[in-house]
């Protein structure tokens, strides 16, 4: 075969991408659940038929499960070589979520469906979507407190939930009886299947047009390039080892903080990532899976390189030493709810504040690096059924060498967004009384950190349950290059007109609300980068002006004076200030 021109090879590339795309915007618009529908919790990609290896993954998927389907594909692809899963046919998809085998926790359930070209196994297509329930000791399965993974809800091995193109009912049954809300399942399901169908589609669109070998050859092209491009990066980086430490609040039993303890070496064009020194494995819910732990760090390469693309060639020159005896290799049957969405944050949070040693110009201070897990479930006495809400929120992200970071930015691990605040109102029984930016909150630095989200919500009837698995509540967002921290997570629950702050700060579980009761949420903002005394004092004026910060904010945090009226600034003090400090 004649080589692979570059046109056709760029050609190539972006079809097996829209691929992905066209799955995960058929994934969104299908699925009944806010969650996926609204917040876009979810991912779709193309996997090698010989290893499960990436391909391709959709640009609106979630980073975090770049490395987490990976793995799970390729777990699926052995489980059925050495016989313990049943062998696939066509128009099968298989179901699975057990963590320890490629996952992260038990919400996150992953599709994967063989696609056949004359017979044989051509590629693999995943996705994943998080269901608002998978049964489990409280609503959500968010249990804060769970010291098992049994307590967190339904753990299913790999199996086929579509046997021939059919949805198996038996095994459908079995989900459905072991999860809340069970009726509303069966739209996200469809949703899940039927974008691994479109992919099917549209993948033999592009076979049929270029060629089921050209295709072969412009993947393994593709791959190599993203190697290469990786390597180059990674070669600019002075040679030498970088460390840092990131903090989770606690694991929701033991009331201490956990530590992530990471040296990165880089020598020559490889990056070996080495977490010796971190925790051991917590009684609570903080652990973290290898397979989440490894996408952890490959997702937060991929903000420090995003100009690479994304391939299983691109995670080659990156070697992450696995983690063992700490709690971010995690085994049956510690319990993990808290994974995904927050230890995995962590970990990014640690490359980061390592990296930014080493590449100042390209690397930001720590985001806020929650997702705001709240889960909320009860019963609506006006509709006469029970109901899961979960919320996801956003927060600030780190300043960088170039800007402020962003405010109300999504988490680090994904492009989920908070549902809009009509539709939540709308599909469950309760009100938002407040939802706005959190001034203040950014971490003080030559640029700032950008701002988190304040929110309150009001149940209106009924009874429920409330949960949360969030962090940043002990220690804020990370700054960078002296810069300051982030504020911290809050969260305040009014029940009886008496407020109630969780010992955890972030995490609780279980907590009765009835009509009336609120909860409160403040998300961290980011860390600042550089020193805030470096600040541009026209900056800081206006953000007092916009109501970020007060004027005497302006003085403690940036060393600013502003005129009495708080109009102008006051250089004379302004700069005797500066200098004594």
């Amino acid at each position: 075969m004649e080589k692979l021109d570059a046109i056709t090879l760029s050609v190539i590339q972006a079809a097996l991408q829209q691929v992905c795309d066209e799955m995960d915007l058929t994934f969104s618009r299908a699925a009944f659940s806010p969650v996926i529908a609204e917040a876009n919790d979810r991912s779709d990609g193309i996997y090698s038929a010989v290893d499960g290896s990436l391909i391709a993954q959709g640009s609106q998927g979630l980073p975090v499960f770049v490395g987490v389907m990976q793995y799970s594909t390729k777990t699926v692809i052995e489980m059925i070589a050495d016989g313990r899963c049943l062998p696939p046919e066509p128009g099968d998809i298989y179901i699975v979520n057990d963590p320890y085998l490629g996952g992260t926790h038990l919400m996150d359930v992953r599709f994967a469906m063989p696609v056949y070209r004359d017979g044989k196994i051509f590629c693999w297509l995943s996705n994943t979507g998080h269901w608002p329930d998978i049964g489990g000791s409280v609503p959500g399965g968010f249990s804060a407190s769970a010291t098992a993974v049994e307590q967190e809800g339904l753990r299913l091995p790999p199996v086929k939930l579509f046997k021939k193109g059919v949805l198996d009912p038996e095994i459908y049954a079995i989900i459905c009886s072991n999860i809340r809300v069970a009726d509303q399942r069966i739209g996200d399901i469809r949703a899940q299947a039927a974008a691994l169908l479109i992919g099917q589609d549209r993948l033999f669109g592009i076979l049929d047009r270029y060629g089921d070998e050209t295709v072969v050859e412009a993947i393994a092209e593709l791959r190599r390039r993203a190697a290469e491009q990786m390597r180059a990066n990674i070669s600019a980086i002075p040679d030498g080892i970088y460390r840092s430490k990131a903090f989770v609040d606690s694991d929701g039993v033991v009331n201490e903080p956990l530590t992530i303890a990471l040296a990165v070496e880089k020598q020559g064009d490889t990056l070996s990532f080495d977490f010796a020194g971190s925790s051991k494995p917590c009684a609570g819910p903080m652990n973290s899976v290898l397979a989440t732990t490894l996408s952890s760090v490959y997702l937060a390469m991929r903000h420090i390189f995003p100009d690479v693309p994304i391939s299983a060639g691109a995670f080659e020159p990156l070697i992450v030493k696995r983690p063992e005896g700490t709690f971010l290799d995690a085994k049956y049957p510690r319990p993990v709810s808290g994974c995904a969405a927050e230890v995995s944050q962590r970990i990014a949070e640690a490359v980061f504040a390592a990296m930014v040693q080493a590449l100042p110009d390209k690397v930001t201070a720590a985001p806020a690096g929650s997702s705001g897990n709240f889960a909320l479930g009860g019963n609506d006495p006006a509709r006469g059924r029970d109901y899961v809400m979960y919320q996801i929120s956003g927060g600030g992200y780190g300043g960088n060498a170039d800007h402020d970071g962003l405010t109300n930015g999504c988490s680090t691990i994904g492009i989920s967004k908070s549902p809009p605040v009509e539709i939540m109102e709308q599909a469950f029984p309760v009100l938002y009384r407040h939802y706005a930016m959190r001034e203040g909150s950014g971490g003080a630095g030559k640029h700032r950190g950008g701002f988190g989200l304040a929110y309150e919500v009001e149940i209106l009837r009924g009874d429920a349950r409330a949960s949360f698995v969030m962090d940043h509540g002990r220690f804020g967002p990370q700054g960078a290059l002296g810069g300051k921290d982030g504020a911290v997570n809050t969260v305040t629950v009014f029940r009886d007109g008496k407020e109630h702050v969780p010992p955890h700060l972030s995490k609780e579980q279980d907590i009765a609300l009835k009509a009336g009761d609120r909860v409160r949420v403040g998300t961290p903002g980011g860390g600042g980068y550089g020193d805030p005394l470096a600040r541009d004092p026209e900056l800081v004026l206006r953000d007092v002006a916009l109501g970020y910060y007060t004027p005497e904010d302006a003085g403690e945090k940036f060393g600013v004076s502003l005129s009495t009226d708080g109009l102008a600034i006051d250089r004379a003090a302004t700069d005797e200030k500066r200098a004594h400090r």
